[in-house]
């Protein structure tokens, strides 16, 4: 949990300080980070995708697991979620207009990928918070650049850290038995497949958003598809 909580305090102090310079930058120049830095996150999602061993696995753990987010209203929940702390906390202040877009976007940018999905099953199995450190770099420069362009939801998206990474965390210990490096990188390339989802909405590719976070049950779903794989390809033979 140590490297959690570094892992919070280095996108809560990046992100104040991108808002703190907002102001100092043209509203053409946040646009351009923003361009920049989805390309960025369709690179990264691109590497953790193309990584899987079974696209299969891929294909169905994204189908199965979108519809279960859907029936679940995951991204309809976060974004409550932050609805309820804008208008408790700024109440009409400056930075409200894109509280929402920005706290649902760090929360997927920040909790989804490969190095979260590695480096928090590293902390909890073997203590080795080493990735987690390294990300914690990367997410420091990105919440500058996100705070800059979508303001104070993107410092909220903390709490979202906490919640998901800190669980995944704690539970991959029990996990441990059934993680394999092919679950894990199955993981990891459904999570590259859904910061792809992202990086569409950032770039506004499509006229209506992808709801990426009701596609999050997908990460956990090679859980069960790689043993039950292995299981009924020794069947077959």
């Amino acid at each position: 949990m140590p490297a959690v909580f570094v892992n919070m305090g280095t996108v809560f102090l990046g992100s104040l300080i991108g808002i703190l310079f907002s102001s100092r930058l043209s509203q053409r120049l946040q646009d351009a980070m923003m361009t920049a830095l989805a390309l960025c996150t369709a690179v990264i999602g691109m590497s953790s995708a193309l990584a899987t061993g079974d696209i299969l696995c891929v294909i169905l753990c994204m189908a199965l697991g979108t519809a279960l987010g859907e029936t679940m209203r995951i991204h309809d929940g976060i974004g409550h979620a932050g609805d309820f702390i804008k208008t408790k906390l700024l109440r009409g202040r400056a930075g409200e207009s894109r509280f929402t877009e920005g706290f649902v976007s760090a929360c997927i940018l920040f909790c989804v990928g490969s190095m979260t999905i590695m480096g928090s099953l590293e902390a909890g199995i073997h203590g080795d918070y080493s990735i987690i450190f390294a990300k914690s770099a990367l997410d420091f420069v990105s919440s500058m650049a996100f705070g800059a362009a979508m303001g104070i939801g993107v410092t909220f998206s903390v709490v979202f850290i906490l919640v998901f990474q800190g669980g995944l965390t704690l539970l991959s210990g029990l996990a441990a038995p059934y993680l394999s490096a092919a679950v894990v990188t199955e993981m990891s390339a459904v999570g590259g497949a859904i910061l792809l989802g992202m990086a569409v909405n950032m770039l506004g590719l499509r006229k209506e958003e992808i709801r990426v976070a009701n596609m999050l049950p997908a990460i956990f779903l090679p859980l069960l598809y790689v043993p039950l794989s292995a299981w009924v390809t020794g069947l077959l033979g």
